[in-house]
C-alpha cells in the first residue's frame, strides 16, 4: 500500500534549489584486504540489504491539482544499477583529488523521478583503498520510518551476516485518478490529510513571498551601497558550487584535555572548532570585525516523551551554542563551551554519547542525516552554522569483508549558510567532515588546518599543567593530519 508524504518532508522538497541541495553525504573510506571490494561486491551487498529499507526502492508521484501530498510509490523501473555508480580517480589517488571529485557530487541534485539516494564507489586510492560516497534526501531519511541504506551496509565482523533471499517485486502505481480519489477520501476521512494539504499551499504562498522580499531587499541594498542584513563570515548566499575539506584526529587527544580540565569530548571538539574559526577569521582582511560570537545550532539526543522517537530509541532537538570566536585563551574558550552544555545536561535530559554509540547497530550516518532535519528546521530561529557531531562506535566496521577505515560527513548547506560541520568519531579517530561553498568561502581548507592548530593548542594546555616544576616543558606534539 502507498505512503502519503508527510507534510515536514514535503517541506524539504520544496524549500530545494539548485544553490541549496537537500541530501545529506557521507565519504567512507575502506581497505579491501582479501576480500577484494569493488563495485560489483558493492552491488551484490546493497542487494542484500536494500530490502530492509522499502523507501530506498520507491519514488514520489504528485496527486493531481496537488489536493493533497505526494504518495510513495514502488519504483517499477527500478534500476540498482542507476544508483551504484562507479568512478576512479588517476593512481596513486589522493586525498586532495578525492575531495575535489566529492565536492562536484555533492553540489548536484538527485533526480526526483527515481528513489533519492546514489552511492558512488571511488577506486584508484592510494594503497588500493576504496571509496564510497553515499547521498540521501533529507525527504527519505527520517530516522523513524526509514534510516539510512549505510546503517545496514556495516558489519562488524569481515564476515558478512547470511540474509534470507529478496524476492522483491513492484506494487503497481495508482493511476491519476486513483490519486485522485484517494485524496478526496483521505481529506474528507483524515483531518491530518486536509490540514497537511493546508499547510503546504501555505507554505508554497510564504516561500514565494520570501522569495520576493529578498529580491526587493537585495536591490535596495545595490541602489544604496549597503550590504545585505545578515551578511558575515559564514552568512550569505550560495552558489552551485561545494568545497568539502576533511580533517582527521586522535580521539585520545580529546580524552587527554577532557581528563585535565574536565568536560565531555563533545566540549572539547566544540572549542576545538571555535578556536579553528577564531584562527581563520583573523587570517582574513576583514579579521573579527568587532564579531565576539558565532551562534552554533548543535542537534543532541534527549530523552523527551512529547518528541517523536528515532528507529534507535532517542529522539534528536535542537541545542543552541555562542561559540566563543574573539576568546583568545584556549582554555577560556573550553570552559565557556562546557558551561553551555553542562546547562543541558543538569536538565536530566540528555543521553550520554556512550549509550548512543553503544546501541547493537549503530551507525553515525542515520543520526547526521537527522541532526541535518534539525537545523533545517531551526533556520528561523537564527544561527550562523550548524555543527553535528554524532558519537560512533569504537570497533571496526566491515562492509562485504572490507575494513572501514573513516568516515566523513558531508553535511548539507542551507540558504544564506555557506558552512556547515559534521563530525563523527569512530574506531579511536575523530573525523571532521566541513562543507562550505565554494565561492563564499574560496579559503575554506584553511578553516580545516586551523581546526588541527586549534587542537594543538588544548594540547598544549595538557602538556603545561602536567609538567613538573623546574623542568623545561616539552613542545605539544602534533597530533591532528590529514587523512591518509
Amino acid at each position: 500500500m502507498s505512503e502519503r508524504l508527510r507534510a515536514r518532508d514535503l517541506a524539504f522538497l520544496t524549500a530545494e534549489t539548485a544553490t541549496a541541495p537537500r541530501h545529506n553525504a557521507t565519504v567512507e573510506i575502506f581497505e579491501p584486504g582479501g576480500s577484494g571490494f569493488d563495485h560489483d561486491r558493492l552491488r551484490a551487498l546493497v542487494s542484500d540489504r536494500i530490502s530492509f529499507v522499502p523507501r530506498y526502492r520507491q519514488r514520489l508521484v504528485t496527486v493531481p491539482g496537488r489536493l493533497a501530498t505526494p504518495m510513495w510509490v514502488d519504483d517499477d523501473h527500478f534500476d540498482l544499477d542507476y544508483h551504484l555508480r562507479r568512478s576512479a580517480l588517476p593512481r596513486p589517488g589522493s586525498d586532495e583529488q578525492l575531495r575535489e571529485l566529492v565536492s562536484r557530487i555533492v553540489g548536484r541534485r538527485l533526480d526526483r523521478d527515481r528513489p533519492l539516494w546514489e552511492i558512488y564507489v571511488v577506486e584508484g586510492l592510494r594503497d588500493d583503498r576504496v571509496a564510497l560516497l553515499s547521498k540521501s534526501h533529507q525527504a527519505l531519511v527520517d530516522g523513524v520510518h526509514t534510516v539510512d541504506l549505510g546503517q545496514l551496509l556495516l558489519d562488524t565482523s569481515p564476515e558478512p551476516k547470511i540474509l534470507d533471499p529478496d524476492d522483491w517485486t513492484p506494487r503497481a502505481a495508482p493511476s491519476p485518478a486513483e490519486l485522485l480519489a484517494g485524496a478526496v477520501v483521505d481529506s474528507l476521512t483524515t483531518r491530518d490529510t486536509l490540514v497537511e494539504s493546508v499547510s503546504v499551499a501555505a507554505g508554497g504562498a510564504r516561500r514565494t513571498a520570501d522569495a520576493v522580499n529578498h529580491r526587493v531587499r537585495t536591490v535596495a541594498s545595490a541602489l544604496t551601497g549597503r550590504r545585505p542584513s545578515g551578511r558575515g563570515p559564514v552568512v550569505g548566499p550560495l552558489s552551485q558550487h561545494r568545497r568539502v575539506v576533511t580533517v582527521e584526529t586522535r580521539l585520545s587527544d580529546y580524552r587527554r584535555i577532557r581528563e585535565t580540565h574536565g568536560g565531555t569530548v563533545n566540549d572539547v571538539i566544540l572549542a576545538s572548532i571555535t578556536g579553528g574559526l577564531r584562527n581563520w577569521l583573523m587570517t582574513r582582511a576583514e579579521s573579527l570585525g568587532g564579531l565576539r560570537q558565532l551562534r552554533a545550532v548543535v542537534p543532541v539526543s534527549v530523552i523527551d516523551d512529547e518528541l517523536e522517537a528515532t528507529s534507535l530509541g532517542s529522539q534528536i532537538t535542537a541545542h543552541f551554542v555562542e561559540l566563543p570566536v574573539a576568546e583568545a585563551s584556549p582554555l577560556v574558550r573550553l570552559h565557556q563551551v562546557s558551561y553551555s552544555f553542562q546547562a543541558h545536561a543538569e536538565t536530566g535530559r540528555s543521553v550520554a554519547a556512550n549509550r548512543l554509540a553503544g546501541i547493537a547497530g549503530f551507525a553515525p550516518t542515520t543520526f547526521h542525516a537527522i541532526g541535518s532535519r534539525v537545523a533545517s528546521d531551526e533556520l528561523r530561529r537564527g544561527y550562523h552554522l550548524s555543527v553535528t557531531n554524532v558519537p560512533g562506535p569504537q570497533s571496526p566496521l566491515y562492509a562485504a569483508g572490507a575494513r572501514m577505515v573513516a568516515s566523513y560527513p558531508v553535511p548539507p548547506l542551507h540558504e544564506g549558510h555557506p558552512l556547515a560541520i559534521g563530525v563523527t568519531s569512530y574506531d579511536g579517530k575523530v573525523f571532521y567532515g566541513l562543507t562550505a561553498d565554494r565561492d563564499a568561502l574560496p579559503d575554506a581548507d584553511l578553516l580545516g588546518t586551523c581546526i588541527s592548530e586549534a587542537l594543538d593548542e588544548l594540547l598544549a594546555t595538557v602538556t603545561a599543567v602536567r609538567a613538573p616544576r623546574g623542568r623545561k616543558r616539552p613542545a605539544a606534539k602534533r597530533t591532528a593530519k590529514a587523512p591518509e
